[in-house]
């Protein structure tokens, strides 16, 4: 098993935290991980994705190319990164503030209101969290209780985040879920 990931949207939408909750539950797994961050000079508000890979196989090179799957959070990411989606990979795109469809017909593409369902559960920084719920899902890079236990591991220090953030993590993962 080899994922390729990419994670994108604007500053502030904690595309980064994404992506290192992700690469740290690859390690909890035991898994060949790799995570690059990238970003405009503007803190808040300008562009930010990153690469995760997560794989059963030693990494050689971190940067992804084809993307098994990607997010895109903002309707720029989506221009830029659904080219990048491997055919037959995923597409995952917050309806939220996305109203474009995706272009292609050779990947699966699921449309998750990932800011609508963090409004509901009152606190629209767990955005974030509802679209790694359902990258999980999607692509079962990884197990949703090693998701939790890096979560609770990246935010030891306030251990009052974990409930609300599972929550949100398993809305985004029940909008995909595959049965």
């Amino acid at each position: 098993m080899r994922q390729e990931i990419i994670i994108a949207g604007f500053g502030g939408q904690g595309v980064l935290l994404m992506g290192q909750i992700l690469t740290l539950a690859g390690m909890l797994e035991d898994k060949h991980v790799s995570w690059i961050p990238s970003y405009g000079p503007e803190m808040r508000g300008g562009t930010a994705n990153c690469s995760v890979i997560i794989a059963d196989e030693p990494i050689g090179s971190p940067v992804v190319y084809e993307a098994t799957a990607v997010v895109a959070m903002n309707l720029q990411s989506l221009n830029k990164f659904e080219l990048t989606v491997q055919p037959k990979g995923i597409l995952i795109i917050n309806s939220s503030l996305i109203e474009k469809a995706a272009k292609r017909d050779d990947i699966e593409v699921y449309r998750v209101p990932v800011n609508d369902i963090a409004d509901e559960l009152g606190n629209i920084k767990m955005a974030n969290m509802v679209a790694l719920g359902a990258l999980i899902a999607a692509t079962g890079a990884i197990k949703s209780e090693s998701l939790y236990k890096a979560f609770a591991k990246k935010f030891a220090a306030k251990p009052g985040l974990l409930t609300a953030n599972k929550e949100a993590i398993q809305r985004g993962y029940d909008c995909v879920k595959k049965d």
